[in-house]
This record gives C-alpha cells, structure tokens and sequence, in this order.
C-alpha cells in the first residue's frame, strides 16, 4: 500500500516568466531569461534593457511634465465682416447734481454727503465760496422751522442730474438726425447717464456697414459747467474735474465707466476708433476664464463687468442691508447715512476684480482730439448752437464714434488645440517606447494578460492546498477501529522477542 503520493514532475506553466520572456514582443527579454546559468551575455542585455527602460522613463516623465505645465498657443484670425453691430455708447456727465436743481429737503437728508454742508448742517467754509453760489446755498440751506420730508437716493439722483435734452446740441448717427430720444437713462456710479444704441425698450441694435469718419455716432454736447457743485471738500460724489466720461461696450456688457471708461473735455473735439476684438479662452487648466453662457445672479450675461457688478452688489448688500442706485436686485436704496458711513467704504475694500476672470469680447479704442471750436467760427456758434459765444470754449465738446475698419479679430482655439496637446503627448510617449524597448500598445496587453496567468496559477495553488488538507483531515477523523488479535485469540502464543513494529489497528491507521 502506497502510503504517500510521490511527487509530479514540476511542468512548466503558461505564467512561467521563460514562455513570457520567449514570445513576448517586448525587445531584449528573450536574452535575459533563458534556460541555464548566468552568463557574461544575459548580464550585458540585462544591463542594456534596463538603461533602456530608464532612459524611457526619463524621456517620458519629461513629456508628462510639459503636458501638465499646460502650454498652449493663441492663434489670431480676421475675418471680413459684412456687417457690424454698432456698440453701445454710454456718456455722463462727470458732475452728477446740479446745483439748481437742488431743494432744501435734499440738502437735509444728502447735504453732508455732498460735502455742501457739515454734520450740523452748516456751511463750512463760508469764506471760500463765491458770494453769490453763497447766498443761493444759505436760502436753500435754512432749515429753521423746517420740517423734512421723505427723501429717496433714485429719485433724488433722476432729478438733479443732467438732462441729455439739455446738454446735446446736435447728434447724427451715419449722417442721419438722431436726438436725446435715442438714447437710454442708467445709473453708474456717476449718477444717471445715457446710453446709446442700448437695444432696450424694443430698440433695434444699429448696424454699421464700413468704417470712417460718417460711418459712426457723432454729438455735440454741452457740459454745463455753471450748474457744477461748488467744492469745500472732496468726496466721492464731488468732482474737480469737468467734462464728460464716455464708455464703448457691448449690449450685453454693462457700463462699469468708473473703471473702464475715457473722458472728453470741453473745448476739444475727440475722435475715437473702435474696433472689437472676440476672444476664445481655453477651460482650466490651459486658461482661466467662464462661460458666457453662465449667467450670474443680476445678469443674464457673463462679462467681467457684470461678475463684478454683481460681486460689489451682494457684498454691499451683506455688509449695509442696502444697495447702491446703480447696483442691481430688489434690495432697498441706501439712505444718504448708509451711503457716505457703510455703502462707500465697503466698496473701497471690495475686490472684485480677483473674482472675475477675463471677458470673452472686448472693444479696443483708440483716441484723438482736435481744439474746438476754432476762433474763426466762436461768432457763429452763438447763432447756429444757442451758445454764448465766452461759453463755446467752457462748455462745448464733441465726440465723433466711427469704426476702425470693418474686420472682426478672432483670438484663440480651445479645443483643438487643447486636443492636439493631448494626442502629442501620447505619440511621444509612445514613440519613445518603441525607441527605447519596442513596445507598444499590445506588449503592455501582454503584460497584463502574463500578470493575469500569474495571479490565476497563485490562487489555482492555493486553493489546491487548501483542498487536500481538508480530504486528509476528513480520512483521519472516519478511520474505523479493527479489532486487536490479543483480545480475540484466548489461548497463549508463544512469540519470539523482536522489536515491537505496533499493533495491527496501529499500522492500518
């Protein structure tokens, strides 16, 4: 009886690393992994294949990094247009109350904050001012047995600033009568200002079909610099300056003329050449920009001056409970007190420009100015414009608005070339895997499929072991008990004395 199964001739396996080393397509390995000892020759290759190896992982590791550095290139089209859409033209006027218009109850309820009046509602300064703005002020400003009224910042503000009727003397669009009619109210932060070829209201948007002097906007306005606040002081709502402020942008972009916007002083005519500019920013992480199609809380429309109106505006309304004139949303009017102790310096320490990514259009302007009006002409003003002829110089300014030339620029490529960056890398890659070790795309499915075949003959094993331990144990534990020739046979035997190979039950079991 066979007591112990005698050992299998070890067989070489499919995950054996000899059959591997010998019908992969991998170069090199076959050398290494051969039947017999170790020689002069298998050390050379091993050596040669893995410098190989480690100068892919050099190459590669270095084509990684400029992949992640994320470069990419700008590439600029200009393409001929039949047609543009004009731009937008917002103007105001850089003095935002007039002094006529001003009442006794405004100057109770907005007089400090105009710097016209102390926190005792006093003159301050009395000496500096001219007798006769003086005395106008003194009468509004007495406010003995006064008893004040209701006062609002949007009505306050729609009510003492300039009138467009007013200050524009002449006005054509591409050599065609255009007037105060044509243009729209806002709010900026300079008060209320006008915008032209808004699209609101069920205006349609203007069209220019070349470029030019004629081709564009043209006005002439005056600036009405006796109606400018006297100064005792500066503040954010006073100006020493005079003149107009003036900001070309898209219909979906709002005015953000603090900031982006040009003056046009008195006394010059001034020639702006616009030319717009389209541009198409890459996602992270090529480049940092947002959608145009994601809109933000007030605005339908991303632009970097909408995010950051609307960034100002939920910071003023966080920290004041109120909101600017010229901010957006459903948030009451800052009262005069709000606005001079809580509104004006919240907004100095807002950032909202680190918060706002660049836009995706803009309008590129370029600017020249001529002196007007010329003496020849200074006596014939007064008869064609309604002007004094000493007042043409203070006050008159002109703005002619044309296009540059008709051509759009289109900067940038976003997914090709974000795509281009990604095949290269993985034809560098691989071309370098070919170089250095002939692999490709199906060697490292070879190695797969050869860890595969050497996990599957562990667990085959293992589980093999496993097996035969349990049908062992099971074998012992049912082994029956034969019965001992000494308790069975009743009469003595005599056996010779020999060493004692063990009962019968003993050797069967």
């Amino acid at each position: 009886m066979d007591l112990k199964e005698s050992p299998s001739e070890g067989s070489l396996q499919p995950s054996s690393i000899h059959i591997f080393a010998n019908t992969s397509t991998l170069h090199g390995i076959r050398h290494i992994f051969v039947y017999g000892p170790m020689t002069i020759r298998r050390v050379l290759w091993a050596v040669a294949f893995v410098g190989s190896l480690g100068l892919l992982l050099v190459e590669s590791s270095e084509r990684v990094s400029y992949y992640l550095s994320y470069q990419h290139v700008t590439k600029v089209d200009e393409v001929v247009a039949q047609s543009l859409v004009f731009p937008a033209v917002t103007l105001c006027n850089l003095n935002g109350f007039r002094f006529s218009r001003l009442t006794t109850n405004d100057l109770y309820h907005a007089g400090e904050l105009l710097a016209l009046l102390d926190v005792n509602l006093q003159i301050p300064d009395p000496h500096l001012a001219d007798p006769t703005v003086l005395e106008a002020l003194r009468q509004k400003a007495n406010f003995k047995h006064y008893k004040p009224k209701q006062f609002s910042m949007l009505e306050f503000l729609h009510r003492v600033g300039h009138d467009l009727k007013d200050m524009m003397l002449y006005c054509k669009f591409k050599g065609q009568e255009c007037g105060h009619q044509d243009f729209t109210t806002v709010f900026t932060k300079y008060g209320k200002c006008y915008m032209f070829n808004s699209g609101e209201d069920g205006k349609p948007l203007l069209t220019t079909v070349k470029g030019g002097t004629g081709n564009g906007l043209e006005i002439m306005l005056d600036i009405q610099q006796d109606e400018y606040l006297p100064i005792w002081g500066e503040t954010e709502e006073t100006t020493f300056e005079a003149g107009v402020k003036v900001q070309i942008h898209s219909q979906s972009e709002p005015p953000f003329i603090q900031e982006l916007g040009f003056g046009v002083a008195p006394g010059f005519q001034t020639f702006v050449a616009t030319q717009e500019q389209r541009l198409t920013y890459l996602p992270p992480p090529w480049g940092e920009c947002r959608s145009s199609e994601m809109g933000l809380d007030f605005f339908p429309v991303y632009s970097i001056t909408a995010c950051r109106i609307d960034c100002e505006t939920r910071y003023i309304v966080e920290n004041c409970n109120c909101r600017m004139v010229h901010m957006p949303g459903d948030a009451p009017f800052c009262t005069p007190e709000q606005h001079k102790e809580c509104a004006e310096p919240a907004l100095g320490s807002a950032h909202s420009d680190a918060l706002c990514p660049p836009p995706q259009s803009r309008t590129h302007t370029h600017l020249d100015t001529l002196r007007v009006p010329t003496l020849d002409v200074n006596s014939h003003l007064p008869q064609q414009l309604t002007v004094s002829e000493a007042s043409a110089g203070k006050n008159l300014t002109v703005l002619s608005s044309t296009p540059l030339h008709h051509q759009m620029s289109f900067e940038g490529k976003a997914t090709e070339k974000v795509r281009g960056y990604q095949n290269h890398t993985a034809g560098d890659i691989g071309g370098q895997m070919g170089l250095f070790i002939g692999a490709s795309i199906l060697t490292i499915l070879e190695l797969f499929d050869y860890i595969y075949e050497l996990i599957k003959e562990k667990l085959l094993d293992l589980l093999g072991k496993e097996e035969d331990e349990g049908s062992h144990d099971e074998n012992v534990s049912t082994c029956d008990t034969m019965p001992n020739h000494s308790e069975t046979i009743s009469h003595t035997v005599n056996v010779p004395l020999q060493t004692a190979l063990g009962t019968l039950e003993e050797i069967a079991c």
